[in-house]
């Protein structure tokens, strides 16, 4: 038996963000209610109640939401602008499309794909691409499409990537770095035009570069981890979703830190994946608030 996570017919998640300022969790809940929507669950957070960010995740059922959603959505816009307030609503009936990139280093996507058979991650997955073709019989099992484009040797990778931006283009909702080993570049992030989720251990940048495991092993650390994160045009340090460590011994090997090293970024990445999908995080600058 498996704990599968279901789309959710008739129910809506609205996001709000803006200038915080009283009243704002009374105006909300009335305009669902009016709406005929009952609340299923809420979370808020504030940075300051004095000149702060409001920030407000609520999820409610709306018998026939489909048809009633232009009328919301006409209300969301009259209530809240007044307020200075942004806001999006999302129709939990609809699953995200997720792409996922890969390369040789298979313990991410695979737990991804495992996962999303069992019916643990709320997502469809159109596509996987790589730029090795060692996963594409493991990923074809899984009943997921298998793209390979090969990378181009030298710093200048613009055919490569044009080449997965056509594949990714109008497909996706967003896309999953699951251990990709090529650096992307700020076109292509200007050009794709979702949100990039990348994962990687979290040595950077004490260990960056070849065999980051060995190097720590050989400095004696004492904790090692994973972070997941959104992709900016600052390499490896765009907002962060999720963090872990476990703590290791001078007993244990280099190989011993890379396997545990693997258990903490498959599970990192998975709660960043989910998180996502079910729009629990909100990016500020290069922030997020987590309604985990």
């Amino acid at each position: 038996m498996t704990d599968t996570i279901e789309a959710l017919v008739d129910h809506a998640c609205l996001i709000v963000h803006g200038p915080d300022q009283r009243g704002m969790v009374a105006e909300v809940a009335a305009l669902i209610t009016r709406n005929k929507g009952n609340i299923i669950s809420l979370d808020q957070h504030s940075s300051d109640p004095e000149g702060g960010d409001f920030f407000q995740r609520v999820v409610f059922h709306r018998p026939n939401l489909l048809a009633a959603h232009p009328e919301i959505e006409a209300d969301l816009d009259r209530t809240l602008q007044p307020f200075g307030m942004k806001w999006r609503m999302v129709d939990m009936s609809t699953r995200k499309r997720m792409a996922v990139l890969a390369s040789k280093s298979d313990h991410c996507l695979l737990d991804l794909l495992w996962r999303h058979r069992r019916g643990e991650l709320p997502v469809s997955i159109p596509m996987v691409i790589s730029n090795h073709t060692s996963v594409a019989e493991d990923v074809r099992a899984f009943g997921v499409p298998f793209f390979h484009v090969p990378s181009q040797e030298g710093p200048d990778k613009s055919e490569s990537e044009a080449a997965i931006l056509k594949l990714l283009a109008g497909n996706v909702d967003f896309v999953v770095l699951a251990r990709y080993m090529q650096v992307i570049s700020n076109d292509f992030l200007e050009k794709v035009g979702v949100p990039v989720i990348n994962i990687h251990h979290s040595f950077l940048p004490a260990f960056i570069g070849a065999a980051p495991y060995r190097k720590a092993k050989d400095r004696g650390v004492k904790l090692i981890g994973a972070t997941a994160h959104y992709v900016t045009e600052e390499l490896d340090e765009g907002p962060i979703i999720e963090q872990d460590v476990v703590r290791v011994t001078h007993g244990e090997t280099a190989q011993d830190l890379q396997r545990r090293g693997a258990d903490v970024e498959r599970a990192v990445l998975s709660r960043a994946v989910l998180w996502h999908a079910q729009d629990r995080v909100i990016r500020q600058h290069n922030h997020t608030i987590v309604f985990a």
